[in-house]
């Protein structure tokens, strides 16, 4: 039987690489214990130089010879290493592998010998121009390191490889399931009983078949088995993504193994009419994703991993797309769990290298398909070098590659080219036309020059079009969440469009030559911190208030904080049928979706047009009263109030006389009511009402005093060590005496820990916009972990149990 084990924990590490570090004592001062997945070199947020990462280090383990693995195959799986690497066993070299983003097996097998083996990596995380994504320059940074897990697997002289699973419409059923995978042997074994069994999710047999395959030399032998008369399955999907799980077991000559593979019944089809889940017609809204934090880089755990999944299915995104890389199977598995739908690609940006090169993608196609054909939230291989010039020959090849280990799925190909050429199934292209002004994407005939229509979806918008900070300039932030409205409204109306993966849903590190000056790309509705920014909220109130009623207003309700002052019109975010206004707690005035403006949105903005209280009295008498109300309500839906127009002042001085007043008197008075500069201050409550009934409340007004300070854990239970250590993120948030964020504050905060953690990161940060986050990981070690935030006006702490 196979047996596979975590080997993550007891690394050494030096950051410099010497000859004969491959053996030579690794005890030194110079060396460090350490735990997989480990960064190369722990970086600040911003303004370094990525350089200091671009080096050639090394891991060392001891692997002690034991029963267990006597008369086995020994293989050591690595997920994921930063760029190239070579293993050694006892100083002599066992295989090299060169690229990042995909998984390789060392097998150490016949190098191994009796009592301690010294296993040694040598990693190159520099840029090398032969191996992808270089060769030019690349908008993103690839810290280096074995930032993935590595596991120590044993094999009999009986394996199971490369497993294949394919239903071709499970829409029609009964239906087959089919397994495809390779028998190897290491001897003649004469006759060999195959099984496979589908399983549901709680493990109940849902059916089963057998067959013979003589295995009658040593080698690898092709076997397929298939399941007829599948009915009753439960199919895949985006609101019920339920998984089966496929084991394939073998027996001969005395020996068995088998594998497990998890698979969703689901059909998935790209059309010029759409995309269709199912059969189903599904607009695609989602974002790209890069796999890269705050100072440790791409090195982060299974729960870490998987939460950047959690957060875009809570934003109510229902696709993403791996920018601009295979990422980590936790991240794919979690995709796989809550119904998220996946393009995934090749490694590369905008540059094609040599035929060497070439090979290199080649192998990376390969590679990407055979570990994550078997997931049903991947629909589309993306098998073209990001925004890259079109290459006929090379082009073609990846196509071929593609369709020939897996005929299920379609293939794009992301270019930024007009009349590109199609070689693809589908036509994923990056169309940044939309720049604030109506034009929001390329139409089909003008991006593609065909005169026909194919299967299109956009793969990138907005981004560096629009570059926000979470402590820009709240019309900035506003225009920011705006563009990705109109992006999205624009996908609901166009009937030829698949759908659109904006750029992207974090902020994330790159080289000087790009981002915003200090190695930051502030192009996600996140920032690297995993805090939203109002843009986050434009894609999460799409969804259905009876799902969970959202209600985020996009102002910093200060009247200096716009330009020439005022604090309406605001936009808020929400899924509520309508938003009552209060001020001072008295109702101003209940404002409805701004429908005229996003026609086909589920859910528009809503536009808080003024704030003058529906009883307010200018002492005209009820009937002038009236009428100056409903006048400067429809004034200020258009404008404010600081210049009127000649025939606003003739309307303005007809209602004065009706009562009697100065007209001039009269706007000094309208303008107070309006709120105007220099008044004072004012607290607003929304009421949010889905169906007649409130289903949530917001309080904001220009009282912000910094009251308290909040340490929010994602989760407060962590586990010791699993296939490796375990890690949580905790927001760190600076609250008014309303609980909202107090934008304004940018004190440091110190984070203090007491118990079996450790920081991944500086103890001492500043709050950005309020808020920060930082994350800790396990030791190894079970018990309660204490932690103080501890701020210069306020503190705050919050406790973890490690199980």
């Amino acid at each position: 039987m196979q047996t596979k084990h975590a080997w993550n924990d007891g690394w050494r590490y030096r950051p410099q690489y010497r000859p004969g570090d491959e053996t030579d004592d690794c005890s030194g001062s110079d060396w460090h214990t350490v735990q997989l997945p480990h960064t190369n070199k722990m970086m600040p947020y911003n303004c370094f130089d990525e350089a200091e990462y671009q080096l050639v280090s090394c891991y060392r383990k001891t692997l002690c010879m034991s029963d267990a693995l006597h008369g086995k195959r020994v293989y050591l799986d690595f997920e994921g290493v930063m760029l190239a690497c070579e293993v050694f066993c006892n100083g002599v070299s066992a295989g090299i592998h060169e690229g990042g983003y995909t998984p390789f097996s060392i097998e150490l097998t016949t190098l191994l010998c009796e009592g301690e083996n010294e296993i040694a990596v040598k990693v190159d995380s520099t840029e090398r121009t032969d191996i992808p994504p270089f060769g030019g320059v690349v908008d993103y940074l690839t810290h280096g390191g074995i930032y993935r897990e590595v596991y120590l697997r044993t094999e009999e002289a009986l394996r199971i490889e490369n497993t294949r699973l394919v239903c071709k419409n499970p829409l029609q059923q009964p239906c087959t399931l089919t397994a495809e995978c390779r028998i190897a042997c290491d001897d003649a074994l004469g006759d060999a009983i195959l099984c496979l069994r589908l399983k549901d999710a709680q493990g109940h047999l849902c059916a089963e078949c057998e067959q013979t395959l003589y295995l009658d030399k040593k080698g690898r032998h092709q076997a397929v088995l298939c399941l007829q008369g599948l009915t009753q399955l439960a199919l895949w999907s985006i609101d019920s993504p339920v998984l089966y799980e496929a084991e394939l077991e073998v027996c001969a000559g005395g020996l068995r193994t088998q594998s497990r593979e998890r698979f969703g019944f689901r059909h998935a089809e790209f059309t010029p009419q759409g995309f269709f889940l199912n059969g189903s017609h599904l607009k695609l809204i989602g974002l790209n994703r890069h796999q890269e934090w705050p100072y440790t880089g791409y090195a982060m755990p299974r729960r870490i991993q998987r939460q950047d999944a959690v957060i875009l299915k809570e934003m109510g995104c229902n696709m993403v797309r791996t920018s601009h890389y295979p990422q980590s199977r936790h991240f794919l598995d979690a995709c796989d769990e809550l119904g998220l739908l996946v393009m995934e690609e090749i490694p590369g940006w905008q540059h094609i290298g040599d035929l060497a090169w070439q090979a290199h993608t080649l192998q990376d196609v390969r590679d990407m398909i055979e570990r994550d054909r078997n997931r049903p939230s991947i629909v589309l291989w993306g098998v073209r070098v990001n925004e890259s010039q079109d290459h006929h020959s090379f082009y073609t090849e990846t196509n071929w590659v593609a369709h020939e280990l897996d005929d299920t799925r379609q293939t794009g190909g992301v270019r930024y080219l007009k009349n590109s050429e199609l070689l693809e199934d589908v036509y994923t292209y990056n169309d940044f036309s939309h720049n604030g002004g109506r034009k929001i994407f390329q139409d089909q005939k003008e991006a593609t020059g065909l005169s026909h229509d194919v299967p299109i979806l956009v793969t990138e918008s907005n981004g560096h079009m629009f570059p926000t900070k979470r402590f820009d300039h709240e019309a900035r932030r506003q225009e920011h969440a705006l563009r990705h409205l109109r992006v999205m409204n624009e996908v609901y109306r166009r009937s030829d469009l698949s759908g659109a993966l904006s750029w992207c849903a974090f902020d994330y590190n790159t080289h000087s030559c790009f981002g915003s000056g200090d190695k930051i790309c502030y192009h996600g509705v996140y920032d690297m911190f995993r805090n939203p920014k109002w843009a986050a909220f434009s894609y999460a109130v799409q969804q259905s208030p009876h799902k969970k009623p959202m209600l985020e207003p996009m102002t910093v309700s200060s009247r200096g904080e716009r330009d020439g002052g005022g604090t309406v019109p605001f936009l808020v975010l929400t899924n509520c049928d309508f938003v009552s206004v209060y001020k001072n707690g008295r109702l101003v005035d209940d404002f409805y979706p701004a429908c005229e403006m996003f026609e086909y949105l589920p859910h528009p903005p809503v536009v808080v047009s003024h704030l003058i209280e529906r009883d307010h009295s200018f002492g005209l008498g009820a009937s002038a009263d009236s009428r100056l109300r409903d006048f400067l309500v429809k004034r200020l839906s258009k404008d404010t109030l600081m210049e009127l127009s000649s025939e606003d002042w003739a309307e303005l001085s007809l209602i004065a006389e009706s009562g009697q007043a100065d007209p001039q008197e009269l706007y000094k008075s309208a303008v107070r009511a309006a709120g105007g500069w220099g008044e004072a201050e004012y607290t607003l409550k929304l009421e949010g009402y889905v169906d007649g009934e409130c289903v949530c409340v917001r309080e904001i007004g220009e009282r912000k005093h910094y009251c308290e300070l909040r340490a929010v854990p994602d989760s407060d239970e962590l586990y010791a060590f699993e296939d490796s250590y375990d890690a949580v993120r905790i927001g760190v948030y600076a609250l008014d005496e309303k609980g909202n964020e107090c934008l304004f504050t940018q004190e440091c905060v110190r984070v203090v820990i007491d118990g079996p953690a450790e920081l991944m990161g500086p103890e001492i940060f500043p709050l950005a916009s309020g808020a920060s986050a930082f994350w800790i990981k396990t030791t190894g070690q079970t018990g309660t972990v204490r932690i103080q935030v501890i701020g210069s006006v306020h503190q705050t702490a919050c406790e973890l149990t490690v199980k």
